[in-house]
Parts: structure tokens; C-alpha cells; sequence
């Protein structure tokens, strides 16, 4: 249970700016102040004066309660999460953000993890606060340095992280507004050097070629973090257009059929994207991969790549995010690289474009 006094004299200086917000929207300030085995994530006055800074819209945070309340539920965990809770394998605890904001069961996830012996949260576009304050080892308020990034709908997060080409594909499939209204989905994502691969065969696909192809990177009614998939070496899952695929253990490397998963758990408004340097081929469900090659062959026949990039004509990201390096399992299973992209812009368009 959180009061006003919890806010002042000794944190007043720190955070005034949280506790003027909170004013504004007094049903999410009545529910702290009753609820029962919550963590309070506040950003420090430092936080929002450098979001303000990044990105001038933000300001409309300060006069829209709609999407204030929302970016300020996303700072709430469900459940108390202390210093010691933070391992080199990540946690993925429910917030106090739902729908309209998320559609995902039980509230919208954060990743909590123990980067390079610091705690570290992990939020949209897998963007990292990593300065938190514990003021001691029984508080649950605890002060970030950064006001935390909430996760957007689907395109939008494919897009803004580059991966332009599968944005454009699920347009082109007439697919786009189906997998973002998705409840609780697994969705792994081609990287765009990967439709590059294929790209001789992409033009040529017809729009239902297309959609089952795309259908069979996306696994419904599942969010399955990384921790999940690295539970076992070997694991079948049925997807979205009916086949099933398979993800693989090997060593600090881990596989969707042929394909190696370069990017992990990136939070979206529905689930969760797994990032992959292959396309799948339903028609080729029993492509395996090859652990210790640098690039694995496309799991299609006859293939030659293409400079050009497909799918991606008329799609343009609405700001650029760089997502963050982050070791996947402290059991040695190793880290997964970040998807190249431009300089990270601010996160306020995003955020408000979420809350909105």
C-alpha cells in the first residue's frame, strides 16, 4: 500500500514530478493506495525532465490522464519484486497495464534481469533502465532513472525495431491488423537480410502463398519468453497456420527449425517477438540447422538473394529504436545479437502512441 507521505519529505526532491502526475489521474492514484503486493517503479524528476527533453510531444503526457494513467500503470509490477529478484535469468512479472493499452492476459509484461551484476528492467523495443534506487531490502518503491518505454502494437514495434520487410509482407498479405488484435501471441520475426535470402522467390508468392507462409511464424494464445524455450532442448509448437515447428537447444545458440534466433523477447503490445535470420517454409518443416555455421542456408529451394530489400516499398518506420544486447540465460546459454538499426530517437512518440 503506497500513501502521499510516501512520496515526500525525504523523496520530495526526487519525486515531485511523479507525485504532481499521480494528481492527475486519481483512479490509478486510489488503487496504490489500497492495493496489496504491488512494486512501484518511480521514475525520478530527473527521468521525465530527460523524456521532455528527448522528444517535446511528450508534454502531452502532462495533459492527456488518458494515456498518463497508462504509461504510469506500465511502472507498476503486480506482485513485490525486490534487489535480490533480479537474476541473470530473466523474469517477465505482469504490470497494471491492460487493455485498451495490451491485450495480454493478466496485464503487460516487464523484463527484470541482472545485467553485468546490475539490475536491470527491460521494456519496449527491449530498451534498458538499468540506474534503480532500492532504498532498502524491504521497500517496493523503487526509483528508475528513465521513464520506462511501453510496449506498441505490433507493426508498429516491427517497424520502428527494422524490420521493415516483415511489416510490408504482412501488409502485402492483408495480415497486419489481424496478428496486432492477436491476444497473448509468439510471433518470430524474419530479419530483413533474411526475406533478402529468399528474395528471388518473394515476388513471385501470391498473396495466400504469402499469408500461410507468414501464419507459420506465429504461435497463438502463447507468449513464450525465452526462459521458456530454453527449458528444454527440443520443443514442438503448433503455429497459427496449422504445422508444426520446432525450437532447438544447442549449446548458447537456440533455433526455430533451421533458423537461429538473433534477438530475443522484445515486448509488443500482444506478446512477444523473437527475432530470426531465417524465413520458415511450412513446406519444410524438418529443415534443421547447422550450429556451427555463421548463416543457415534458406529453408527454401532454389532461392538467390536480392539486393533490394522486399515488402518494403511505402513503409516508413515513425522513429527508430536500437534494441539492447542482453544475455539470455545465466546458465551459460548465451546472448543474443541486436538487430542493426539508425541512432535510438526519444521514446515519448512511442509511448504516447501506445497510450493513446
Amino acid at each position: 500500500m503506497f500513501e502521499h507521505h510516501d512520496f515526500q519529505p525525504d523523496n520530495n526532491a526526487t519525486l515531485s514530478t511523479l507525485t504532481s502526475l499521480l494528481q492527475l489521474v486519481p483512479d490509478l492514484f486510489q488503487t496504490l493506495s489500497t492495493a496489496q503486493n504491488i512494486t512501484l517503479l518511480a521514475p525520478s524528476n530527473e527521468a521525465f525532465t530527460n523524456l521532455l527533453s528527448r522528444n517535446a510531444r511528450s508534454a502531452e503526457l502532462m495533459t492527456s490522464p488518458r494515456a498518463l494513467s497508462g504509461v504510469l500503470q506500465y511502472h507498476v509490477l503486480s506482485g513485490k519484486f525486490l534487489s535480490t529478484d533480479f537474476t541473470t535469468s530473466p523474469i517477465f512479472p505482469s504490470t497494471l497495464l491492460s487493455t485498451p493499452f495490451a491485450n495480454v492476459t493478466g496485464g503487460q509484461k516487464l523484463q527484470l534481469t541482472l545485467l553485468n551484476e546490475t539490475a536491470s528492467l527491460f521494456s519496449g523495443y527491449k530498451q534498458a533502465s538499468s540506474d534503480l534506487t532500492f532504498a532498502n531490502s524491504n521497500n517496493t518503491l523503487h526509483i528508475i532513472s528513465s521513464v520506462l518505454t511501453v510496449p506498441a502494437p505490433l507493426s508498429q514495434t516491427l517497424s520502428n525495431i527494422n524490420l521493415t520487410s516483415l511489416v510490408g509482407a504482412l501488409t502485402t498479405a492483408r495480415l497486419s491488423s489481424g496478428t496486432s488484435s492477436l491476444q497473448d501471441m509468439t510471433l518470430f520475426a524474419p530479419s530483413n537480410p533474411a526475406f533478402q535470402a529468399i528474395g528471388s522467390a518473394a515476388s513471385g508468392l501470391s498473396d495466400t502463398d504469402l499469408a500461410n507462409i507468414l501464419g507459420y511464424h506465429l504461435i497463438p494464445s502463447r507468449i513464450l519468453f525465452s526462459p521458456r524455450l530454453l527449458a528444454q532442448d527440443q520443443i514442438v509448437l503448433a503455429t497459427l497456420q496449422g504445422s508444426n515447428l520446432t525450437i532447438r537447444r544447442d549449446g548458447n545458440q537456440l533455433f526455430v527449425n533451421s533458423a537461429r534466433v538473433i534477438l530475443g523477447d522484445v515486448l509488443v503490445g500482444n506478446g512477444v517477438v523473437h527475432v530470426i535470420d531465417n524465413v520458415l517454409n511450412p513446406s519444410n518443416t524438418s529443415a534443421t540447422p547447422d550450429p556451427a555455421a555463421a548463416t543457415q542456408a534458406p529453408a527454401f529451394a532454389g532461392v538467390t538473394p536480392v539486393a533490394d530489400i522486399p515488402f518494403t516499398s511505402g513503409i516508413v518506420p515513425t522513429t527508430t529504436f536500437v534494441p539492447v544486447t542482453v544475455p539470455l540465460n545465466g546458465a551459460g546459454k548465451g546472448a543474443f545479437a541486436a538487430v542493426p538499426t539508425g541512432v535510438m530517437l526519444a521514446a515519448g512518440a512511442a509511448v504516447l502512441a501506445a497510450g493513446m
